[in-house]
């Protein structure tokens, strides 16, 4: 039995369709069970909930741990590794995130180091993935592009490696389904770096449709997350995520997919293609 944290996100319900195709037995976890497809073992869990975590983990032999991204990622971590130790699971898949305990990367570093230490530590198997910009991330831009709406570029011509969700699940399956990379780290990129420039012109060759990028300001994206709800501890982490993409800091390739799958990853592209509805 396989426990798939964050089974309701992007990532987390990719690997769980994975594991069911497979032939594997998965269980989802989620605080609103009724949130995930119909035909898939579910458990109430909550990582602040430690009663819920140790019913999540019974009978568990290996656990994909994802947690939503902010402060809330190393009290998650080590909450599920103290639930896991002393019961049957033997092994833990982490999505962390690209460059932790790297300099540039400090945040994300305090989210996910604690609990990547905590798992080295535990005396299970593991494996950490730490995957760069997702394609997915392109979504956010749909209600513009329907609208008809200029796109706000707040990254300069700073690239990221874009990885597609679906190559970061296809390893976590892998590593959770076999003992072929126990003990390892990798770090998931896409086959090249893409500015948001770029990305935006290979989507709009998909759609058939021309999209419009015009440069955004730090005043305006503040006052944007402001409005949605954003706290100012995530707002700050946000400007200082884009500046450091904006200086090159991200800039950053891998053969890690390919290294563990024996396959090159997928293109932007190619993940625009398999998602084009969305943004029509």
């Amino acid at each position: 039995m396989i426990l798939v944290t964050g089974a309701t996100g992007t990532t987390g319900s990719i690997v769980l369709r994975n594991l069911a195709e497979k032939g594997a037995a998965a269980r989802a976890m989620a605080r609103d069970p009724g949130r995930v497809p119909a035909g898939f073992e579910v458990v109430r869990g909550d990582f602040e909930d430690a009663a819920s975590l140790r019913a999540a983990v019974k009978g568990v032999e290996a656990v994909f741990l994802l947690s939503s991204p902010g402060g809330h990622v190393a009290t998650h971590d080590l909450a599920l590794v103290d639930a896991a130790l002393g019961t049957g699971v033997r092994k833990i898949v982490k999505v962390s995130a690209i460059g932790t305990g790297e300099q540039g990367y400090e945040t994300t570093s305090g989210w996910h180091q604690p609990g990547e230490e905590a798992i080295r530590a535990s005396g299970l198997a593991w494996t950490i993935l730490r995957p760069s910009s997702f394609a997915s991330n392109a979504l956010s831009w749909a209600p513009q592009i329907q609208a008809g709406e200029p796109l706000l570029n707040h990254f300069g011509t700073g690239t990221n490696g874009v990885v597609a969700p679906r190559d970061i699940a296809a390893v976590a399956v892998d590593a959770l389904l076999t003992d072929n990379h126990d003990g390892q780290v990798y770090t998931l990129t896409g086959p090249e770096l893409l500015s948001m420039p770029e990305q935006v012109a290979q989507l709009a060759a998909v759609i058939g449709r021309p999209l419009k990028v015009i440069p955004g300001t730090d005043d305006q994206l503040r006052a944007d997350l402001l409005a949605l709800g954003a706290d100012e501890e995530f707002v700050g982490f946000v400007l200082k995520g884009y500046e450091f993409v904006r200086q090159g800091g991200n800039a950053v390739l891998t053969g890690d997919v390919e290294r563990a799958l024996g396959r090159p990853p997928g293109t932007f592209k190619a993940w625009a293609e398999q998602n084009r509805a969305a943004f029509l």
